[in-house]
């Protein structure tokens, strides 16, 4: 009888990865294992059938001889006989899942936590850029007990209940689950007398200052990843990242929306009727706006390339200056007689001079004619 493609015994692609073997494995394992078919020969046969197959695809050497020559390249006679039909059902699911729960005897390490530092920047130094100092508190190897955790002169213990591996094996029915040792905590180690200045941790607590280079362009909610930076890992793994969340304070003449810098300009009646240059700031100096006569208020006025290079490059944003027309207050009473003098001036013209309030008075009109009709 020929035997069936290995990749097809498992119902997975060439491509499939370790992760998807194991899958694919564990499932038909779980089917057809003879444990839950007793007394069921086919059942049996595919069960051996899956194991040989994930045994030779699992294996790195074996599976690429495999791909090369096919059966012709493996040795599977091997696993044809009583090794298959020997392992327990609990054999199968610690083999497949040993490495998520640290079998094997290896107490896995974990990575340090990853941390966010909230970092309040002005809109100067968020817009040019600039180096920012920052202290965060970090932890650092005991120097009394040199990181052991246990008080001068004396050592940690094996833990009694794993044995000094950190790891413990429920067995509950069909299924064997490896889990964090409850004495140990893990650590395989047991401290009888802990360290008086790191209460048995082996760590300390101190401050580290770091430099963060803050791009130019910067907005609100940004992140920057400063790699390694993070909490320690306490049992061996790499550190966490430190993430500095960037909040940029409010200024008082600028605003921003995205590239763009805005701001208020108030200009005087007369400068707004007659027009004008003004002296309006910017971020790198001073620049002139040419108002011209007749500028209405909330006119805006765009100031090409005096905005924001985007931090991740492309053309720098404008500053964008509204105008605001001040109406004159405290008025003398000679400035009183003087401006009711102009607007007779500008009433006896039809509202020539001023055609928005014109608009306006003929749409009132207008309104109220219809209300009457």
């Amino acid at each position: 009888m020929s035997k069936r493609d290995y990749y097809e015994v498992l119902g997975v692609s060439q491509t499939a990865s370790e992760a998807d073997l194991k899958t694919a494995y564990r499932r038909l394992a779980m089917k057809y294992h003879p444990d839950r078919n007793p007394d069921d020969a086919v059942a049996e046969e595919k069960f051996k059938e899956a194991k040989i197959a994930f045994e030779v695809l699992s294996d790195p050497q074996k599976r690429a001889a495999y791909d090369q020559f096919g059966h012709a390249g493996v040795d599977a006679g091997a696993g044809a006989g009583g090794g298959a039909g020997g392992a327990t059902f609990s054999d199968i699911f610690g083999d497949v899942f040993g490495d998520i729960f640290g079998g094997g005897g290896r107490q896995r390490s974990y990575r340090g936590a990853d941390l966010q530092y909230n970092l309040e920047v002005s809109l100067e130094d968020a817009v040019m850029g600039t180096t920012a100092k920052v202290r965060l508190p970090t932890k650092v190897r005991c120097d009394t007990c040199a990181g052991s955790g246990a008080k001068a002169g004396t050592k940690p213990e094996s833990c009694r209940t794993c044995g000094g591996i950190g790891q413990v094996r429920m067995q509950q029915g069909f299924f064997s689950v490896q889990q964090t040792c409850p004495n140990c905590r893990g650590s395989g180690q047991i401290i009888k007398d802990p360290c008086g200045v790191c209460r048995g941790s082996g760590w300390r607590e101190e401050q580290k200052t770091l430099s963060v280079k803050i791009p130019a362009g910067v907005d609100n909610g940004d992140r920057i990843r400063l790699t390694g930076e993070g909490e320690v890992s306490t049992d061996g793994g790499s550190p966490g990242d430190l993430y500095v969340q960037i909040a940029v304070r409010p200024h008082p003449i600028f605003g921003r929306e995205g590239e763009d810098l805005t701001c208020e300009v108030p200009i005087s009646f007369t400068a707004a009727a007659l027009g004008g240059e003004l002296q309006v700031p910017t971020l790198d100096g001073r620049v002139k706006l040419k108002i011209p006569s007749g500028t209405q208020s909330e006119k805006v006025f765009r100031l090409r390339g005096k905005g924001v290079r985007p931090v991740r490059g492309g053309a720098t944003g404008d500053l964008l200056c509204k105008v605001r027309v001040e109406t004159p207050v405290n008025l003398t009473g000679k400035q009183r007689e003087l401006l009711k003098e102009f607007e007779a001036t500008i009433s006896s013209n039809g509202g020539k001079h001023s055609p928005q309030e014109r608009s306006w008075l003929d749409g009132v009109k207008s309104f109220f004619d219809d209300m009457r009709a």
